[in-house]
């Protein structure tokens, strides 16, 4: 097997917080300093690449005195305040001995979920690699709280390979890859090479979290390449401490585990649509609507809905969920919910009857919607 990586012309690297900060003890010189030589190389072989990096709330721990990663929200928003600054000088000067300038770009779920900024950021990333530098990206931690965050970056970086339409996501992690179980607990656990991103069986080999530095465990890596999946990226779980790990990949050798995209790549818009992590509001679907949607293509009409929930506007996106509260889709909702769920469950040819007005016969037209 040979390494997706060779062929990949835009790539999106993910280091975790254990690499980054070598397990809490501080930011790792060294480290960044292999990475920033290995994609100084990457860039030789005329290979786009963007970095999102984790550290940020690690790094201010350490320089703020934590011991552990502290619970109150304002206190970790301040970790990752102090320690952005450190993450970022010492990318700086790193990739400065290559003769490369790099960028600090700090997201939020807000800027990807309205088309608006998710369009400038796609924009601006997209300008800075034209002119040859080297995007850092990191989540806004300074600003957000648990209810709007991507939740660990390993989803950031399946978010932007699917903004970037990139070919390869790569995420280097302080463990080897993937394997069939946990191998500090079950001796016969073997490693997996390469699967495909999305299949089920992964999910039930992942363990559960990570460390008490990071977020993310290897069940949302395996998440993350499903996601990136979605928009034809490819997904490479590897060790950041493997030697020139980023090289020999992009010359083609096979480490770590390779978790291959096999779907069809989906439309920029209804890309954005389906990388909403969170929705203004949702809709509850009967069984009839949900085959309707799932099997045959179609609209969904106000009358295969059976409920409203939340409050959003004509134009937000919204997620369809069926009876069990399991999400199908998420589309752009033609009608305000105050409208819609008046309309509920009434044929469309009676919205004008009941709203006094009407804008389209479908609650969210297909060419609007997105299966998840």
């Amino acid at each position: 097997m040979q390494s997706v990586i060779k062929k990949a012309k835009r790539i999106i690297i993910k280091v975790g917080s254990s690499l980054v900060t070598n397990d809490g003890k501080g930011l790792d010189h060294a480290a960044i300093a292999r990475w920033a030589a290995q994609i100084a190389q990457l860039r030789a072989m005329h290979k786009e690449v963007v970095l999102v990096t984790s550290g940020a709330v690690a790094e201010g721990m350490q320089r703020l005195g934590f011991d552990k990663r502290p619970s109150a929200i304002h206190e970790l928003q301040a970790c990752a305040a102090v320690g952005q600054m450190g993450l970022a000088q010492i990318y700086e000067s790193s990739f400065s001995k290559y003769q490369l300038r790099t960028a600090q770009v700090l997201l939020t779920h807000a800027d990807l979920a309205d088309r608006e900024r998710y369009l400038n950021a796609r924009s601006t990333l997209f300008t800075l690699l034209r002119l040859g530098v080297v995007p850092i990206i990191n989540e806004n931690d300074t600003v957000v709280t648990d209810e709007i965050k991507f939740g660990d970056n390993d989803t950031l970086g399946a978010l932007v390979a699917n903004l970037m339409e990139a070919d390869a996501l790569i995420i280097l992690t302080d463990q080897q890859g993937l394997f069939t179980a946990d191998p500090r607990k079950d001796p016969a656990a073997t490693f997996v090479h390469d699967a495909q991103a999305g299949d089920p069986a992964l999910e039930a080999m992942a363990g559960g979290a990570g460390t008490g530095i990071g977020r993310g465990g290897m069940l949302t890596k395996i998440l993350a390449a499903k996601r990136a999946a979605a928009s034809g990226a490819h997904t490479v779980i590897a060790s950041g401490r493997e030697e020139n790990v980023l090289t020999r990949l992009a010359a083609g050798e096979a480490l770590g585990t390779q978790l291959s995209a096999a779907t069809a790549q989906l439309t920029a818009r209804k890309q954005w649509m389906a990388d909403h992590l969170q929705t203004a509001g949702k809709v509850t679907l009967d069984a009839g609507a949900v085959k309707m949607l799932t099997t045959s293509g179609k609209s969904l009409l106000p009358i295969g809905v059976t409920e409203v929930s939340g409050a959003f506007g004509r134009g937000d996106v919204i997620t369809c969920v069926d009876s069990a509260g399991q999400a199908v889709a998420r589309g752009i909702s033609n009608y305000a919910s105050s409208d819609a769920r008046r309309i509920v469950g009434h044929a469309s040819s009676e919205i004008l009857s009941i709203l006094g007005f009407f804008e389209e016969p479908e609650l969210i037209h297909r060419d609007n919607l997105v299966l998840l």
